[in-house]
């Protein structure tokens, strides 16, 4: 199976003045256009996609479809691949506009604490919470598309908790997975008898920023 996780293009709760409130901002212009150049690019680079996924959240949502426009598909949501934070402790998503806000977040680093919750918020779910649903979503992808290949577009932090599942990290990762808005990860996932093995062939791939760079101005 070949993934390819997609960070969402710019929004505003990217921007340095954001005010922490609305979780689910949705794409800011430049992040249209961001999404608008990928989806230009990445059809002349990966011509076939067996499925798309996208997290449930706006400004992945508004990503994806430029890409199931330019492929001609149609979007797979999935409450997984939503950010840190925005689910509940049984991988739900709380109810719009019930979201904690960024003021409501713990002040403690969550790796220090991985089974505390990330947010004063009721039933909130902690950082291994948040990890365990991304990794059942690609346990659940290597079962359902063996040999195919599909995109899921997600978040920064979803983006690091793939890191961890692929590379097997214990609860208390030492490395930020930085990846620019509509960054572009492969990862390879090869079934040998007796054991499994994930490759990582590249990571945060924004050819398309620059060969578009007129676009985004």
């Amino acid at each position: 199976m070949h993934l390819y996780v997609v960070r969402h293009g710019q929004s505003f709760v990217n921007l340095p003045d954001w005010d922490g409130l609305d979780s689910d901002s949705p794409l800011t212009p430049l992040g249209e256009k961001q999404a608008e150049a990928l989806a230009a690019w990445l059809p002349g680079q990966l011509k076939h996609i067996d499925a798309l996924y996208s997290s449930t959240m706006r400004r992945a949502k508004a990503t994806a479809a430029r890409l199931a426009a330019a492929y001609g598909v149609e979007i797979c949501l999935d409450h997984r691949l939503r950010e840190i934070g925005n689910n509940r402790i049984d991988h739900s998503p709380f109810p719009e506009g019930a979201s904690p806000s960024r003021s409501d977040w713990n002040a403690f680093e969550p790796t220090e604490r991985p089974f505390a919750g990330v947010a004063k918020a009721e039933g909130s779910e902690s950082i291994m919470h948040f990890r365990i649903r991304v990794a059942a979503f690609i346990e659940e992808m290597i079962e359902q598309h063996p040999e195919q290949t599909i995109i899921a577009v997600c978040h920064g932090g979803v983006m690091g908790a793939v890191f961890d599942y692929c590379f097997g990290i214990g609860p208390w990762p030492r490395c930020e997975i930085w990846t620019s808005n509509t960054g572009v990860t492969h990862f390879e996932y090869v079934a040998h008898p007796g054991r499994e093995t994930w490759r990582l062939h590249e990571h945060n791939t924004i050819e398309h920023l620059h060969v578009y760079a007129d676009m985004l101005v």
